[in-house]
């Protein structure tokens, strides 16, 4: 009957999983931001498989990206405001477009010396993240004299995310020991870029079969004409297609401000959709185990997840409550996911157009998001470890078979398995 019950559980699950892309956009049009989509727009019901009998959470190890953010190009902002103001300026701006550039040249004001910094939203992210850290694992958060190691990339935005969320943890647990380090001695791991044979391969990418990609799902003409009064001047005045892309970016990161603009009815549910392919098949090709790339990116984070296995063995051989706390980017954060194959990020699809259907990236990379292994071990001291993932605080499935209880595994079982894929690459 267990047996049975666990496969009827599993096709739940993946009937859950298999929401078309398309249906879940519709229903939440922020979802189309991409790496853009605010973390708390998104949030789980929580309800996570008991423990097996017996067993108890022991260490807790995690790589988390910062929350909401600025743009981070120093041109975002003003490549789109130039060639609406130059409209302006010769009269050729609808009255749509005059309320556009209007709202976004007030909001330009907030942007002054701000690029990429982390916004109330994102520290407001972190804060929610520690608070249910500590509530959903008390068997360790709340242990007496708790050490936890809590280390972050030398970017501002990732320091302060670090620091909200070790507020929360200290909030909980007065007698929590947090040790907080900030280093470019720890950037070989925490923001390991793409070396080696992985950056060999991100120069195979074929960049004409991507742009052709992109411009395929480019349609600007509506959207130009909500804009300029002039068909003529528009087309000989405007990178049309650019101009969309880069609107669309400033306006689906509204999301990430309390006093952002929302301006999505510039763009229909079709557009929407159709600027989330687009991106969606950057982060692909470019970040995660894509056949245009040779499946080689997630092994940018060769180093990370090294780090990952290095640490838990020496913190479950200790055997006490720890925790070990990385804050850094999205740009780690996916090919992590794919390199640890959690649940489907690791999927291997040729077809550019059939991706939407198969792999979405809000799944894995909002604002905030967060790869969460949980150790546990039997109270009686006999027994296997066990482990469990949560991706943005999602159970999510593991690579190798897992116990009689779903979403636990065990650690040697997990561990043999990444060693080896470790070892199989050479750099």
């Amino acid at each position: 009957m267990k047996r049975v019950l666990t496969i009827l559980m599993l096709g739940i699950t993946i009937t859950i999983n298999a929401q078309n892309a398309r249906e879940e956009i519709k229903s939440n049009p922020w979802l189309a931001g991409s790496n853009y989509l605010d973390y708390d727009r998104q949030l789980p019901d929580f309800k996570y498989t008991k423990a097996p009998k017996g067993y108890v959470p022991f260490y807790f190890t995690h790589y988390g990206r910062h929350g909401s953010r600025w743009l981070i190009g120093k041109d975002d902002y003003e490549r789109v405001l130039r060639p609406l103001r130059k409209a302006n300026e010769q009269g050729k701006l609808t009255s749509e477009g005059k309320k556009t550039l209007e709202l976004l040249e007030q909001f330009n004001k907030t942007t002054n010396k701000r690029l990429g910094d982390l916004t109330t939203v994102g520290e407001r992210q972190h804060h929610g993240i520690g608070k249910r850290i500590a509530k959903h694992f008390p068997e360790i958060f709340l242990t007496k004299n708790l050490a936890i190691d809590a280390r972050s990339t030398v970017v501002t935005r990732c320091v302060l995310s670090m620091v909200a969320e070790c507020e929360e943890l200290m909030a909980a647990n007065p007698t929590a020991r947090i040790h907080n380090d900030v280093s470019e001695s720890l950037q070989y791991y925490l923001n390991q870029g793409h070396e080696g044979k992985v950056r060999e391969a991100s120069r195979h990418i074929d960049r004409d079969k991507m742009n052709a990609f992109s411009d395929s799902k480019t349609h600007p003409e509506r959207l130009m004409k909500v804009l300029f009064n002039d068909a003529k001047w528009a087309a000989d005045s405007v990178r049309q297609n650019s101009l969309m892309r880069n609107l669309y970016e400033v306006v689906i990161n509204m999301q990430s401000h309390d006093d952002g603009f929302n301006m999505l009815n510039l763009f229909t549910e079709e557009e929407r959709y159709d600027m989330w392919c687009i991106a969606n098949a950057s982060w692909y090709v470019r970040y995660a185990n894509s056949p245009m790339s040779d499946n080689m990116m997630p092994f940018s984070q060769y180093n990370l997840l090294r780090n990952f296995i290095e640490t838990a063995d020496t913190c479950v051989a200790l055997g006490k409550p720890q925790a070990t706390m990385r804050f850094g980017h999205e740009v780690c954060v996916l090919p992590l996911a794919c390199l640890m194959e959690l649940g489907n990020s690791n999927a291997s699809i040729e077809d550019l157009n059939e991706l939407d259907k198969k792999w979405q990236n809000y799944k894995i990379f909002p604002m905030g998001c967060n790869i969460q292994l949980i150790f546990y071990k039997p109270k009686n001291g006999k027994g296997d470890i066990l482990v469990k993932a949560l991706l943005n605080e999602r159970e999510v499935t593991l690579p190798v078979t897992a116990t009689s209880t779903p979403y636990y595994y065990k650690w040697s079982d997990l561990r043999q398995y990444w060693t080896k894929k470790l070892d199989s690459f050479k750099n």
